[in-house]
């Protein structure tokens, strides 16, 4: 099983297949408009920015999980698009943790090297997936993305 097994939905309502990026390096990570790190925001952005040309993804996906996100997706991106200049894909708000985890995410705390089986403690964590759709490694919400560079740069 790898990621591209996975439907998700944008914050328009449109689902589609994660099989969309095979053959891309992508960063998944769970967001807060509301969230102290939501200033990581601008730094995810600058990472897509920088390295979109060489085939990373940065797949947002807004969760109220841990009660610091807008009550919808639509707000939540519209955020991220006007306080963080936000240009990455955005979804429709996820829960990442329990009986009712969205899919992709049950399946990326499952497989995570490092932390495997651990829930996520709190928004930002950031996966980091392969070409072919593995995940590579796990981040924990207070590690800024420019530390995630290393670890990009190995997948380029």
């Amino acid at each position: 099983m790898t990621i591209y097994d996975f439907d998700v939905t944008t914050a328009e309502g449109k689902t589609y297949s994660l099989e969309k990026y095979r053959g891309n390096i992508l960063i998944i990570v769970n967001t807060a408009t509301k969230c102290g790190f939501a200033p990581q925001f601008t730094e995810l952005e600058a990472l897509y920015q920088r390295y979109q040309a060489q085939g990373l993804v940065v797949l947002g996906f807004p969760s109220n999980q841990f009660k610091q996100e807008l009550d919808n997706a639509t707000d939540a991106q519209a955020t991220c698009q006007l306080d963080y200049g936000v240009t990455f894909p955005m979804h429709e708000l996820v829960t990442v943790n329990g009986s009712h985890a969205a899919p992709l995410f049950h399946y990326l705390t499952k497989v995570a090297p490092g932390t495997l089986g651990k829930s996520i403690k709190w928004n930002f964590t950031k996966f980091l997936v392969d070409r072919d759709g593995q995940v590579v490694e796990r981040f924990a919400p207070k590690t800024a993305p420019d530390k995630m560079i290393p670890s990009i740069e190995k997948l380029l």
